[in-house]
């Protein structure tokens, strides 16, 4: 799972037993080595997808970590594009040599309190949820209603959750289970769990926010055998 590059047992036991923050700051400088990031294909297919629904002028990566999902932002948007992450450490990872427009903005800031006014025309997020309570959820979103223009767009993907019973099925649930116990024995928690993300109370969430909720299926991930797709991309529009 790790290349060579990557962080080492000690490294990612010193990051888990410090606070989300802490530890990215920790982990930034290896981050893109790890199967943290976000993977390619799932940023070239939401890229592929957002080109059809574009173009767009600002766009804004919310919890951008080292800047992965930027790069979608520059293919699609025409004037401006933000990262904002509260980890100072990945925020310093974005690369600031890119050629041409749009040019890239880096902001240190919480999600849950975005530090900006209705800017944008597109918002984006790759691989942060699991950072975020159920609870939560309501906050997150209504901070991104509120910094999209109107008619704005706020786009993820999200994949199908795997079968009961299957293997990366017991994974997640082991995963999960032992951060749950790790957060009740220690401190600061670490919150990051990949199984409190059901994509039915998430467009519920979303709709209450104000969102008018769209689904479209990323077909460059196939189907299940019940015809359902194995990624969606989530698009919720700001009404105009």
């Amino acid at each position: 799972m790790f290349t060579s590059k990557g962080p080492t047992l000690r490294e990612l036991a010193e990051q888990a037993l410090t606070s989300v923050e802490r530890g990215y700051d920790l982990l930034a400088p290896k981050f893109d080595h790890t199967p943290f990031r976000t993977p390619d294909r799932f940023l070239e297919a939401t890229e592929s997808a957002l080109t059809r629904l574009g173009p767009f002028d600002s766009g804004l990566d919310v919890c951008c970590g080292t800047g992965a999902g930027l790069d979608v932002l520059r293919a699609v948007c025409r004037r401006r594009v933000t990262g904002v992450d509260f980890s100072a450490g990945m925020l310093d990872r974005i690369r600031g040599d890119e050629p041409g427009p749009p040019a890239v903005h880096r902001v240190r800031g919480d999600a849950r309190a975005l530090p900006f006014g209705a800017a944008f025309d597109l918002a984006v997020s790759f691989g942060a949820f699991g950072h975020f309570l159920p609870a939560e959820r309501p906050g997150l979103f209504a901070e991104v209603h509120r910094v999209l223009r109107p008619g704005g767009v706020f786009a993820f993907p999200v994949a199908a959750p795997p079968r009961i019973g299957t293997p990366m099925h017991w994974t997640l649930l082991g995963f999960d289970v032992a951060m749950r116990v790790r957060n009740r024995v220690w401190r600061p928690p670490f919150v990051m769990y990949y199984r409190t993300w059901p994509l039915g109370a998430v467009r519920a969430d979303l709709e209450r926010a104000g969102f008018v909720v769209e689904l479209h299926a990323l077909e460059e991930f196939g189907r299940r055998a019940d015809g359902s797709p194995r990624c969606r991309l989530v698009v919720a529009r700001k009404p105009g």
